[in-house]
């Protein structure tokens, strides 16, 4: 499977993006997709995830009340609505399909990784 994130940009801080990732190839629609981030010099982190229907939901501490995510497997693409963004935001956001149906935090849980996009929140 092939995912593909896109929506990034530069947005000043208090500010909305929504980020998308669409996957072609294999079907996602049993497993669980969630967004990762990397800032410079930092390790990946967990931001969110979303069960195989939807169903349920995890986020990071630090984007909880911000960013919500959702996905639609009709047109095999999750989104990520980040809202009031802050300068730490700043990362580059890849979207990942995991092993199972529900999210998990853990980086080895997941298999397929998109090239990512560039989230530039300024002060």
């Amino acid at each position: 499977v092939q995912l593909q994130a896109s929506g990034g940009g530069l947005v000043q801080a208090g500010g909305s993006l929504r980020l998308s990732c669409a996957a072609s190839g294999r079907t996602f629609s049993n497993n669980a997709i969630s967004w990762f981030r990397q800032a410079p010099g930092k390790e990946r982190e967990f931001v969110a995830g979303i069960s195989w229907n939807g169903g349920t939901t995890h986020y990071a501490d630090s984007v909880k009340g911000r960013f919500t995510i959702s996905r639609d497997n009709a047109k095999n693409t999750v989104y990520l609505q980040m809202g009031s963004l802050k300068p730490e935001d700043t990362a580059n956001y890849l979207c990942a399909r995991g092993l199972r149906s529900h999210p998990s935090a853990e980086r080895s849980e997941y298999t397929y990784w998109g090239q990512g996009t560039l989230v530039t929140v300024s002060s």
